[in-house]
C-alpha cells in the first residue's frame, strides 16, 4: 500500500530530456523577442543533446 506513495525517481536521462524540452521552448519564445538570445539558447540545447546521445542506449 505504502508503494502508492512513493514516486518514481528520474534516471539521468529523463532529467536531461526534460531540460533539453525545456530550453528548446524557451528558446522558441525568445526567438520572437531577441534572437541573440535565442541562438544561445539553442547552442545550450545543443550540449544538452550531445550528453543525452552519450547516455542514450539507443545508437
Amino acid at each position: 500500500m505504502w508503494r502508492f506513495f512513493k514516486r518514481k525517481r528520474k534516471s539521468k536521462l529523463e532529467k536531461l530530456e526534460e531540460q533539453y524540452r525545456s530550453i528548446l521552448n524557451e528558446a522558441f519564445h525568445l526567438s520572437k523577442i531577441n534572437r541573440t538570445q535565442s541562438d544561445e539558447k539553442y547552442s545550450q540545447a545543443e550540449e544538452i543533446l550531445k550528453e543525452i546521445e552519450k547516455l542514450s542506449p539507443l545508437k
